[in-house]
């Protein structure tokens, strides 16, 4: 083919004057017929970016994984040892830089030492064998078969072609610029493209430090990548690098010393190989979270017209995609949630954990005891089911919440006005459907809750008591008071998901937790109540850049205020009562061992089917889940961690999950307390009644009635307090109450009358008038009225 390449472009002088022509074109000395070859090359030849892979990378930089199309990394030319130019250019292409674009000479000298039967030689110039490969690439890069077909064709149009386009560039692009093309689009291996990517495949270094033997290698790869691969092929491969290091010392690019020492290398002592799986299942624990970025990144609009302009951005972009997770917080998490359940436990309970920053939505941890992955007889357990977000992210329906949804409840029996303090009736246990209010849908049938064995048998229980106990009926009983269309619209807006998309059921039974949730929703709900309200959609990605560094429209973080911030204290009072060592507190396997202040909220589904605990302190939140990945099976009599256990609740195995998670997580950080506790959700909009003791009546009902009360006059009382003073307040002073309330003030009457003196020769003194200070005028609560709430 060589020969009738030759012979046709000698006759038609088509080659011949396009050698020429860069020479001789300036002087005009080409005539028309020979330049009209050219016509129609481009001003610069249409040369695509090559395709690169991205990488993800941790929140310390850290790479999680590379994701590719071709497992390429472009770098610049003076990012590449003197070497492996030195090399490539020996054993591709001698005359490199003296031609211009095709070499007449080399193609003879080959045509002749092919014909004598000396060792094959090909005459394609390093130019040709760029343009090539850029063809290729654009085919590849474009999924056009037939581009990528004609760019490798064994046919004389395709040589011509291939040699007008080669001068057409060499018109254009300098040497250094085609060598730079040309190394980090060759292929240098089975699956490795560039020198960059080859050197550190094969040597685990960069390029920029590249011995000559190792140069040499790698030049000697690209004839056939396959046959002179070193790890399948060492002898092919020691053969070949010697030959580049025999045409390197004959066109004296290293010295007599530097070739002797260098072929006496063997092979095997060159390599170090390091492999660069492609996808997530590089990152190790972190998989399953590398997968939800890329899931967000192909399904955000934010960057990318559509799916195909994403994935090909992803793939073949070379993108550097910046990410919230903190190994050291992932390390934890996957510690301590496999300590509670071993991978591959023979229980086959799984346990998944996720945990963001309040007031940003980062993702910080998420893990589950299982390896990404299909299974397998050595490893049964492995699955690609992220079992901490929905079925958007790879995930999957999510699982019943249990109590853990109460808290929901409890946020709306807040926002309402109610307090903590309220007392609710304990022991109803049937409701009508015509009592409940869900203005979003109705309810059919009948309800009827019930308690579990161990909560306290009363017949009314102060919410703050209900949320610590976790008991059922109070929680039914406050609902029941509300529209139920509300309460699931606040856990909507507070994070909560449920793991198909669909919305949250608003029936009487998600007060206990009938709607299937996920963890990764149920942390960033409770980290909206650490954020005093804010809630943040999660956040995996901070920051995209492309491949020349240039930072890329990524997804944004989204937050809103779900609810205001003296709710979502008040709430936090309470759930901090569940992480308390106070007996019947069902958190109490959650209290951090260095007394950091923490909240959160138990939760176990029925029959044992899911176990909760979600919690926070002000710096991190978290929701760790434990079931069965198939659906609701009942964890019942279960030996889990080579342990038995009868019953499988939040507060038994991941409560004490959360809190290994969390305290090795902040271990370090400065504690931070949470907000007091706002005195409306102890006591509503009620305000504490002014101490008016010793002001005149007049003075006293100004006081009381510029505070909102209403005032009305007692029956004076002895006292030592001057005659019409008030002596005290009903209810007293101190107390709450809300505005409007009747205070009666109570005056004085003076002192008590003298006893009259008994007959005797020598009577007693009259008794002392009681002294002021000894009567602060706080009393008078003892008659039973409005005195509830300071008991409290």
């Amino acid at each position: 083919m060589l020969l009738a390449f030759l012979l046709v472009a000698g006759l038609g002088g088509v080659l011949t004057a396009g050698l020429v022509m860069p020479a001789v074109g300036a002087a005009g000395a080409v005539s028309q017929s020979t330049t009209e070859l050219f016509d129609d090359l481009p001003s610069e030849l249409a040369i695509p970016e090559p395709s690169q892979s991205s990488q993800i990378l941790a929140a310390d930089g850290s790479v999680l994984a590379s994701i590719y199309a071709d497992n390429r990394i472009v770098v610049p030319l003076e990012e590449i040892s003197p070497h492996v130019r030195d090399a490539v250019v020996a054993i591709e292409d001698r005359r490199f830089y003296e031609h211009r674009g095709v070499d007449p000479e080399g193609m003879l000298r080959a045509l002749v030492n092919n014909l004598t039967g000396g060792p094959l030689e090909g005459a394609s110039t390093l130019t040709q064998q760029y343009v090539k490969n850029v063809l290729i690439e654009a085919g590849r890069i474009s999924g056009d078969e037939e581009a990528i077909d004609a760019a490798t064709e064994t046919t004389l149009g395709r040589k011509l072609e291939e040699a007008r386009l080669a001068i057409g560039l060499e018109q254009k692009v300098s040497k250094e610029d085609i060598l730079e093309g040309y190394l980090n689009i060759a292929q240098f291996g089975p699956s490795q493209y560039g020198v960059e990517t080859a050197s550190k495949y094969y040597f685990s270094k960069s390029a920029k430090d590249l011995t000559v033997a190792e140069s040499a290698m790698l030049a000697g790869i690209t004839q056939s990548p396959a046959r002179h691969d070193p790890v399948r092929n060492p002898e092919n491969a020691k053969v070949r690098r010697d030959t580049v290091l025999k045409r390197m010392l004959e066109q004296k690019y290293i010295s007599q010393a530097e070739y002797d020492e260098a072929v006496a290398i063997p092979i095997e002592e060159m390599l170090r190989v390091s492999r660069t799986p492609n996808g997530c299942a590089a990152a190790g624990i972190s998989a399953y979270f590398c997968e939800y970025v890329v899931d967000d990144l192909l399904q955000s609009e934010a960057w990318g017209k559509d799916l195909a302009d994403r994935q090909q951005a992803l793939y073949r972009g070379g993108l550097v995609i910046h990410t919230t997770i903190d190994p050291a917080k992932q390390q934890a998490a996957y510690d301590s949630v496999t300590a509670s359940v071993p991978v591959n436990d023979p229980s086959t309970i799984k346990m998944a954990l996720s945990s963001v920053e309040p007031g940003t939505g980062k993702i910080q941890a998420m893990v589950q005891n299982t390896t990404w992955g299909n299974p397998t007889a050595e490893d049964p357990g492995a699955t690609k089911v992220n079992l901490n977000v929905g079925l958007s992210h790879g995930g999957g329906r999510g699982f019943q919440s249990g109590s853990s949804f109460k808290v929901f409840t409890l946020v709306e029996w807040l926002r309402t006005g109610h307090t903590l303090n309220d007392q609710v009736v304990a022991n109803r246990r049937s409701y009508p459907r015509e009592s409940w209010n869900i203005s979003c849908g109705k309810y059919e049938d009948n309800y009827e809750p019930k308690n579990l064995e161990s909560s306290p048998d009363v017949s009314r229980i102060s919410v703050l008591e209900a949320t610590r106990m976790s008991v059922n009926l109070p929680f039914v009983e406050m609902a029941n008071q509300m529209d139920m269309c509300n309460i699931v619209d606040t856990a909507a807006k507070m994070g909560i998901r449920t793991g198909s998309g669909d919305p949250l059921t608003p029936n009487p039974a998600a007060v206990l937790g009938s709607n299937t949730v996920t963890p990764l929703s149920q942390a960033v709900a409770f980290a909206t109540l650490a954020a005093r309200g804010k809630m943040c959609e999660p956040l995996a990605i901070t920051k995209i850049t492309d491949r020349e560094g240039t930072e890329i429209a990524a997804p944004q973080p989204t937050c809103t205020q779900a609810i205001e911030p003296n709710i979502a204290d008040g709430a936090t009072g309470a759930l901090q009562r569940v992480v308390t060592s106070e007996r019947g507190s069902t958190g109490s396997n959650a209290v951090l061992p260095d007394g950091r202040p923490a909240a959160g909220k138990t939760g176990t589904a029925n029959d044992d089917s899911a176990a909760w605990f979600a919690g926070y302190t002000p710096q991190l939140a978290a929701a760790v889940w434990m079931g069965y990945q198939e659906g609701t099976k009942s964890m019942f009599d279960s030996t889990i961690n080579g342990q038995f256990y009868d019953l499988v609740y939040g507060g038994r195995i991941p409560a004490p999950t959360w809190r290994n998670y969390v305290a090795a997580a902040l271990n370090g950080v400065p504690h931070q307390p949470f907000p007091p506790v706002p005195p409306t959700a102890l006591y509503g909009n009620r305000v504490p009644v002014p101490d008016v003791a010793g002001r005149s009546a007049a003075e006293a009902q100004t006081i009381l009635t510029q505070a909102g009360f209403q005032v009305q006059l007692g029956t004076p009382v002895s006292s030592g307090w001057q005659a019409g003073a008030a002596v005290a307040t009903n209810p007293r002073a101190g107390t709450r109450a809300a505005p409007g309330t009747m205070i009666t003030v109570i005056p004085s009457a003076g002192p008590a009358p003298e006893p009259a003196p008994a007959p005797s020769p020598a009577p007693a003194p009259p008794s002392p008038a009681e002294p002021p200070s000894d009567n602060p005028g706080n009393s008078g609560g003892d008659n039973g009225k409005g005195n509830d709430e300071d008991d409290d």
